[in-house]
């Protein structure tokens, strides 16, 4: 009988250690079936979860009451999370396309003080996510499913100048530009 109290007790223990989580909700759309007696309605939910120390997810859920959809969205949404390598932990490493269907999304890296340039469902997920510095532009869909699918399918894309530098086997100094040779060049051109 212990044994199993302390088993739940390390299981209370472990949820409580986990990473908290902010959640946004992003759409809510109320549909009607029509049947004998009159209408009956369903809500869909989309919202967005994150850490916003890197890690973010989207989930969507359908049911009869407004509450029990964003519960199963958010659900949904801390199963498919990804993490993303952020610069200095406030912007993306590199300028970024994503596509989903009909709708396309680009993100720049900004620098800092530029705050967070996005709109609606892309806001949330940047949000979310922990960046502070963005430029980003919805082309095509307006569509909020598709604008999140493709700013994660961009996300997804982003590589940080470390797993470059491991995959092709060189240090990081190696890929990144050089900064301080630039200025001195244009100096001596001058």
């Amino acid at each position: 009988m212990a044994e199993r109290e302390n088993r739940r007790g390390n299981r209370r223990d472990r949820e409580e250690a986990a990473p908290e989580f902010a959640d946004r909700l992003v759409a809510i759309n109320r549909v009607s079936k029509t049947v004998k007696g009159g209408k009956r309605f369903g809500f869909a939910a989309l919202v967005v979860v994150g850490d916003q120390k890197g890690r973010v997810g989207f989930g969507k859920g359908k049911a009869k009451e407004v509450p029990e959809a964003i519960r199963k969205a958010t659900e949904q949404a801390k199963r498919q999370m990804i993490r993303v390598q952020l610069r200095e932990g406030r912007t993306l490493h590199h300028d970024i396309e994503g596509r989903h269907g009909a709708g396309k999304v680009v993100m720049r890296a900004a620098p800092e003080g530029t705050g967070i340039i996005a709109g609606g469902p892309m806001r949330a997920v940047f949000e979310m996510l922990g960046v502070k510095d963005v430029v980003s532009k919805s082309l095509g869909s307006a569509n909020p499913y598709n604008m999140i699918r493709a700013t994660i399918d961009g996300l997804k894309k982003e590589q940080s100048p470390r797993s470059v530098a491991q995959r092709r086997g060189k240090k990081v100094a190696d890929i990144l530009p050089k900064r301080d040779e630039a200025p001195a060049a244009e100096a001596a051109e001058a």
